[in-house]
This record gives structure tokens, sequence and C-alpha cells, in this order.
């Protein structure tokens, strides 16, 4: 089990996960929500979307929310790697900032 920092101050590390199979609603016939909670305040916020959402959607989607008054350090998730990488990558495109990944392969790496 990997240890979980606390943050130090509110929307630096959320929580995500997605409700889906709702029945459609609203204008655009949303059938799912984007949950985010905030690991500082425990807030938290609910963004309408469709459960076929692309990791390019979900970060639109948080970058529309979240960017403007916060920065957002971390994010928990349960989904499988390959869409939290693809998620980060296309936020840092969407905020025009690099993504840099790198993977410790060596003890000397990690420290």
């Amino acid at each position: 089990m990997i240890q979980i920092q606390e943050p130090k101050s509110p929307w630096e590390i959320a929580h995500m996960d997605w409700v889906i199979a709702l029945p459609p609603g609203g204008d655009r016939s949303y059938n799912a929500f984007l949950v985010l909670v905030d690991r500082y305040s425990k807030t938290p916020t609910f963004l309408p979307c469709h459960k076929d959402n692309t990791a390019m959607d979900t970060a639109i989607m948080i970058r529309n929310k979240f960017i403007s008054h916060t920065r957002l350090f971390q994010i928990i998730s349960d989904r499988d790697p390959k869409f939290t990488s693809a998620l980060w990558t296309n936020l840092h495109n969407c905020l025009e900032q690099k993504y840099h990944s790198q993977q410790l392969t060596t003890p000397k790496m990690m420290v």
C-alpha cells in the first residue's frame, strides 16, 4: 500500500471516481458524474459528464472547473494507469505545460 501525503491546502490532492449508468438527464443527456473529493476539506464536487468520456474530455473538465483558482498536484483514482497517464498528459497539454514522465529504475534515481 502506498502512503498518501496529507495536503497543506485545499484542492492540492483530490480523489476522483465516476458514477456511471445513470438515466440521461439535462440539456446534453448526461448519464454519468465525475466526482472529485478534496482530501483537505473532504468537499465533493460533482461534474456531469458522459460515461464514454475520454481522458481528454476529463482533462478539459478538470481544467475548466479547478485550474483557474487552484493547482491540483495529485489525483488519486482507481482507474487503470493507461487512463491516468493519458489524463495527466492531456491536462498538461490543455494548460500548455510540458509533461515529464520518468520511470525510477535504479535506487539512486529514487533518492
